[in-house]
């Protein structure tokens, strides 16, 4: 099995057509690149001309050593790291590919000294960390909610397992005026002040800027995201949520600050809609799941919970020790000059 550096087009050309998240798109590491001070960097694992695994990085060298991230941080991006597509099903087969990607590129980048810090958040298809605990990395579960849209064509079926509340103030969406579509770059950019005011009243910092989300939704396809914002009857905007998407899911990406409209949540209006796209759209038919980003903050799993999701881990590698904590502060100061 070969490991070798790839070019962006090569990467598009390897991409699998399922089991890769929607950053995994070749524009949407483009613009990653764009926005961090660290040099993308593609590995392709091949069994003769066929790509078995892929890991997109993104490295940069530091005072304080080497830096290796992927996703690169401070951009809003909730997971990346490796792909593995083997050609046999059998679980030896994707062992080996794992094995051999993981120490070609832990290799090739030194990331096992300590002058070299390393942090990677895994796909949710990416089930076998083992190699990297092997070579001394810590690994850590996190966890998202993916409400579970496979075969679902029917909106109530789609609803089934929510909560009482959660479906009776979704059903009221048909009785009342507030009108919800799709706009554009625009209203992302206005849902954008949203999330920026949201983070403000907990004294933290938005996850992305201004002009990372206007690229990135500039630069992808408009299969891969919709804006979909909720306005009064006069126009008057009240709230909206950035949907992205890969071939297999939607993600719940920003926006749903907390809005109401006759006494009922205009996000649960919205995410009505958005599940409602997504069952009955043609165009969203290979879309089996709606990923609400995210059951790790207390506060917000109470709500999340009530969608009654599949609890799904993905894995966290990074460095052991101080150095660690030390580079990512680092990176998202670097990466905040960018804002």
């Amino acid at each position: 099995m070969d490991v070798e550096r790839l070019t962006l087009e090569e990467w598009g050309d390897a991409l699998p057509k399922t089991g890769f998240e929607v950053f995994h798109d070749p524009d949407a590491l483009a613009v990653l690149d764009t926005h961090t001070d660290a040099e993308l960097t593609l590995y392709g694992a091949y069994k003769g001309q066929q790509a078995v695994g892929l890991l997109p990085v993104f490295v940069g060298e530091k005072s304080v050593g080497r830096i290796v991230f992927s996703p690169a941080v401070s951009l809003g991006v909730p997971r990346l790291g490796p792909i593995i597509n083997p050609t046999s099903p059998k679980r030896r087969k994707w062992e080996r590919i794992n094995s051999a990607l993981a120490e070609a590129v832990t290799d090739d980048l030194e990331a096992d000294k300590r002058s070299t810090l390393f942090r990677m958040t895994c796909p949710l298809t990416y089930t076998d960390p083992r190699p990297y605990v092997w070579n001394d990395f810590s690994v850590e579960p996190e966890f998202t909610y993916v409400v579970d849209l496979e075969g679902v064509t029917d909106l109530e079926d789609a609803m089934m397992g929510f909560s009482k509340s959660l479906r009776n103030e979704m059903r009221r969406y048909d009785e009342m005026e507030l009108s919800i579509g799709t706009e554009g770059i625009d209203a992302a950019l206005r849902i954008y002040d949203d999330v920026v005011n949201q983070y403000t009243e907990y004294d933290d910092t938005a996850p992305m800027s201004r002009l990372f989300l206007r690229d990135l939704l500039s630069n992808l396809d408009d299969d891969r995201w919709r804006v979909y914002v909720a306005r009064t009857p006069d126009g008057t905007y009240k709230s909206g949520i950035i949907t992205l998407f890969s071939n297999e899911l939607a993600y719940y990406w920003q926006g749903g600050v907390t809005a109401s409209y006759e006494n009922v949540s205009v996000n649960n209006l919205l995410h009505r809609v958005i599940l409602d796209d997504i069952v009955s759209d043609p165009s969203l038919e290979s879309i089996a799941g709606y990923d609400l980003v995210g059951a790790n903050t207390e506060r917000l799993c109470e709500y999340k919970g009530k969608f009654n999701g599949e609890l799904r881990p993905y894995y966290v590698v990074e460095s052991s020790g101080v150095e660690m904590t030390l580079a990512k502060t680092l990176h998202s100061a670097m990466n905040k000059s960018l804002k």
